[in-house]
């Protein structure tokens, strides 16, 4: 039997050889509703039909906005059954966001959730004259919607109604003529340096992709697994939308985003993937709720992960383990492990990775001492998977082995390090290029090398890599000192206390400072305990003791960097940074250049030395409404004698 070679293919093959068995789940109104196999291609061929009577043809655009659920993977793998391609977008992008992809990706369908999505795209559509199609799924608010191209849920699917042997018979036939090579998903990059830029996308890329996880990960069949990361992370298409398939596993959806954790604990999932901010969190949540416990709590808490630490120092660090440990590791995993995990939800969890950004070694050090082995995946929506923490090891200090290995759909990827440290790939499937940006593409070669941008090192073996940042990141300050910012970054974001970061320094400045973002859940916390009082995020964020506390977070990580390198002042920023004002990308990675210009004065500020500087921030609420947001602003000094010490 011929392996199928795109996604649709892969569903038709569960449909056929297992159409009974559990797909999907979706907790709806408090109740777990499954779906078989066989019910998951009824939808999507009724999907299909839909999109065949709206006249979408093989190689057009259809968009989908939602959180996920199956409904987004039903539209996905739908709209790919007749030979269309793709985009997923992030459910809280704006309108404006909305328009640049409709436009780039001449898109002619939207599948959208509910109210809030239609309202981003209906108005759109008199600007693009393409565009002729939108449906939605969750109705309120909607009832008294007029359009000629908006269809609900139901009515878009009325095709369908009832199946029609001629009808099944086109579908099965127009899935059996894809390709690996066509076109499956245009997956925009998160534009950090510019307009973001679709990246093309096929099969075959989605299908080798895959496979390498599920190898290297030695995923098993039927794992369970709750989709959660957005279909706009390359990440996800490859775990959650195809592995999902060709292992297949069992994916299931929450409620509501605000549920994962509880979902995670219902469906004891086997495997969990989160982003680096989602890891930070949990870790951040674990350290909040120490602060509520009594002492004796807090004790025993704090032997029983270092009893935890000293047992997996071995898969961490190499490091021998006393052997004193393996006698009290059961009597801590007891008391303390075992509770922590089933806490958050990973009682039963064995293949836990993160991906997409830079994550502390410490959050490593953390889970691992819980009896979580955390490993890192990554690569780029170019290229693909380029490492993976394998085997019974994960090195917290580097990002994994390379993934060397062929699959049915593509060679094995060979790489090397250019001159300026930037990593360079051929092999595995190749970079298919930018979606109607050729000159972009043709810089991101070098020859038959794609240029992935990132500064590596060689980690402990032949095929490790230690991360250090983007090349363009790479900083040199005035006297000739160089450093990476992300390296500084990732590891002050393991204190509970901080949310977010950047650091500042070039070669026109003679130190490194930082813009910080307390955790304002976590403070707010600790100023009860302390009997700090504050009105507002932006007063909590300028209290002495909050500066005095934060001041203490940066001088624990100086001590661990060259004397260069290390912070000299810094600000608490009076707001939380925010995607919605073109601070943050929607994977919350940090708009650099955008951040620099807007908080300019700070940065002045922290260089001239200033104790304190007046601020005002154009600022967006959440109803749309905008203003101002004054503020004084304190300028925060790192204590000299933690400067001093190694």
């Amino acid at each position: 039997m011929l392996t199928p070679q795109t996604l649709p293919q892969w569903l038709l093959h569960n449909a056929t050889h297992r159409p009974d068995e559990v797909a999907q789940r979706h907790k709806r109104n408090g109740i777990w509703q499954e779906f078989s196999w066989a019910d998951v291609r009824d939808e999507v061929r009724a999907l299909a039909l839909g999109l065949r009577a709206r006249g979408v043809q093989r190689s057009q655009t259809v968009v989908l906005m939602s959180e996920n659920r199956p409904e987004l993977y039903w539209a996905e793998w739908a709209a790919q059954a007749i030979g269309a391609k793709v985009v997923a977008l992030y459910p809280d992008a704006t309108e404006a966001e909305v328009d640049y992809v409709l436009k780039d990706a001449q898109a002619v369908c939207v599948f959208a959730e509910d109210q809030e999505q239609v309202d981003k795209v209906l108005p759109l559509m008199s600007r693009h004259a393409g565009m002729h199609t939108v449906v939605w799924w969750e109705s309120g608010g909607l009832w008294s919607y007029r359009h000629e191209g908006l269809f609900g849920w139901d009515d878009f699917k009325a095709p369908a109604r009832p199946i029609a042997a001629e009808d099944a018979l086109w579908f099965e036939q127009v899935i059996h003529q894809g390709q690996s090579q066509e076109i499956a998903l245009l997956l925009y990059t998160s534009g950090t340096t510019g307009e973001p830029k679709g990246v093309i996308t096929t099969h075959a890329s989605l299908l080798h992709n895959a496979e390498l996880i599920g190898r290297t990960l030695q995923l098993p069949q039927g794992c369970e697994y709750l989709s959660y990361i957005p279909l706009s992370w390359a990440t996800e298409q490859w775990v959650g939308v195809t592995l999902g398939l060709i292992r297949p596993m069992r994916v299931s959806f929450a409620e509501r985003p605000d549920q994962i954790q509880e979902a995670i604990r219902e469906l004891a999932c086997e495997m969990v993937f989160f982003g680096p901010r989602q890891w930070e969190s949990l870790a951040a949540r674990v350290h909040a709720r120490m602060l509520d416990a009594p002492p004796w709590r807090q004790r025993l808490v704090d032997w029983g992960l270092h009893i935890g630490r000293l047992a997996r120092s071995e898969q961490m660090d190499t490091a021998r383990r006393p052997w004193w440990v393996r006698l009290l590791l059961p009597l801590a995993d007891a008391l303390v492990l075992r509770p922590l995990r089933d806490q958050l939800g990973l009682l039963r969890a064995r293949i836990v990775f993160t991906g997409g950004a830079a994550v502390a070694p410490d959050i490593f050090r953390l889970f691992a001492a819980m009896g979580v082995m955390l490993r890192n995946v990554y690569g780029c929506s170019e290229f693909g998977l380029i490492t993976v923490h394998q085997g019974e090891q994960a090195n917290p200090e580097t990002i994994g082995h390379l993934a060397l290995l062929p699959s049915a759909w593509g060679e094995p990827m060979q790489w090397r390090l250019a001159p300026t440290g930037g990593l360079e790939l051929r092999g595995g499937t190749g970079f298919a290029g930018y979606w109607g940006k050729p000159e972009k593409s043709a810089e991101k070669m070098n020859g038959e090398w794609f240029q992935t941008g990132d500064a590596v090192g060689q980690g402990p073996t032949e095929t490790e890599l230690i991360y250090y940042d983007r090349v363009e990141h790479m900083s040199r300050l005035k006297g000739g000192h160089t450093f990476s910012k992300q390296f500084i970054e990732v590891r002050l974001r393991f204190s509970p206390y901080i949310r977010e970061v950047m650091v500042v320094g070039d070669p026109s400045r003679e130190s490194v400072t930082a813009l910080v973002n307390i955790d304002g859940d976590v403070f707010g916390r600790w100023a009860e305990l302390q009997g700090v009082s504050f009105t507002t995020f932006t007063d909590l964020s300028q209290r002495p003791e909050i500066l005095t506390q934060v001041a203490c977070e940066i001088a624990q990580v100086n001590r661990t960097l060259p004397e260069a390198a290390r912070i000299t002042h810094f600000v608490n920023l009076p707001k939380e940074l925010d995607a919605d004002e073109g601070e943050l990308t929607r994977t919350r990675k940090l708009k650099r250049d955008f951040i620099e210009q807007r908080y300019g004065g700070l940065i002045e500020a922290m260089y001239a030395n200033q104790a304190k500087t007046a601020i005002e921030i154009p600022i967006r609420y959440q109803d749309g409404r905008s203003g101002m947001l004054r503020a004084d602003v304190a300028v925060g000094r790192i204590p000299q004698l933690s400067l001093q010490e190694n």
